[in-house]
């Protein structure tokens, strides 16, 4: 029997009982559950074998609630929040110390971002309390865009996906710290750098830290399908390097015809950055599911999305 449902109301039931559920989002299928619970919580890390010293974000349903979350809110994060909320950015914020230290890692920061999903939202309209929410997948596996993806891995485990259909942007928010009151982008993301600058002036990246990250999404390995992958440059020359391996391609928009390929997937025909980010996991998935020897997938243009997804696929293929 399917655990997938459009039933909010069960949602809201289930979590308010301390129960984890799927929820979508705009970016990707969340595992969520209330952050006030110290059960769910602990479910959460324990369902995604996800360490504890890995934050998680607070999705919270509007902007007035972000006084309950923080104890302050530099001028540039309210920029930000004034200009992409509801939306793909998360915002990275000294906390209150209702705040569980279980949610940020120990750290005296929470991550908090209001999502763009009329589905979503209109949970965290009908609760009580802001929802805990990482990636519905196994830590460091390919996140998941639809409900079938988050079944495929949880089935046994949860008791319902509350399905929103297919995630529209398909890869995480971007993930935004503060240091001495500076934007400082932690996670590349479904908002780009070029926007995010257009807004609040030049921004430092800093998005790797194996040892107690400031946010999700900075470990070296992640996003990663079972699969061996490799990201390249020259199609050809990786082919040819494979050679008599079943071999599956993932391409950003050319249309390579070649007997060795055993299955292939173009994220877009019209070199639309946003279309191949929507497409990138469910590529992923797919690809995966083939029984390939390899994956070989092509960058990708390095400005705008382009970055984010880049970082998705150099995660992805950390061996």
């Amino acid at each position: 029997m399917s655990i997938i449902s459009k039933d909010i109301s069960k949602a809201v039931e289930l979590l308010s009982n301390e129960e984890l559920v799927a929820i979508p989002t705009e970016t990707v299928y969340g595992l969520a559950g209330n952050i006030y619970s110290e059960k769910a919580i602990t479910a959460i890390f324990e369902t995604k074998q996800r360490p504890f010293f890995n934050p998680l974000i607070v999705h919270i349903p509007s902007v007035d609630y972000l006084d309950k979350i923080v104890a302050s809110i530099p001028e540039k994060a309210r920029l930000l929040a004034d200009v992409f909320w509801p939306g793909p950015i998360t915002l990275v914020l000294k906390k209150k110390n209702t705040i569980p230290d279980l949610i940020t890692g120990g750290k005296d920061t929470v991550a908090v971002r209001i999502p763009n999903h009329p589905t979503i939202l209109e949970l965290l309209n009908q609760l009580s309390f802001p929802l805990a929410a990482p990636s519905a997948n196994p830590f460091s596996g390919i996140s998941p865009t639809t409900a079938e993806h988050v079944e495929a891995y949880f089935k046994d485990k949860i008791k319902m996906v509350l399905d929103g259909g297919p995630c529209k942007k398909g890869i995480e928010s971007t993930i935004i710290g503060f240091e001495n009151d500076e934007p400082i982008i932690y996670r590349l993301g479904s908002t780009s750098i070029e926007d995010i600058e257009s807004v609040v002036g030049s921004v430092e990246v800093k998005n790797k830290k194996e040892v107690t990250p400031n946010s999700p999404g900075m470990l070296e390995r992640h996003y990663a399908p079972k699969t061996k992958t490799v990201l390249t440059d020259n199609l050809r020359k990786s082919i040819t390097e494979h050679q008599g391996k079943r071999i599956g391609l993932l391409l950003y928009n050319d249309i390579l015809n070649d007997d060795a390929i055993e299955f292939k997937i173009v994220l877009t025909q019209d070199q639309d950055l946003e279309e191949a980010a929507s497409k990138l996991y469910d590529a992923l998935h797919q690809l995966d599911k083939h029984d390939l020897d390899i994956i070989i997938a092509e960058r990708l243009p390095n400005y705008g999305l382009g970055k984010s997804i880049n970082d998705r696929l150099i995660r992805a293929t950390k061996q």
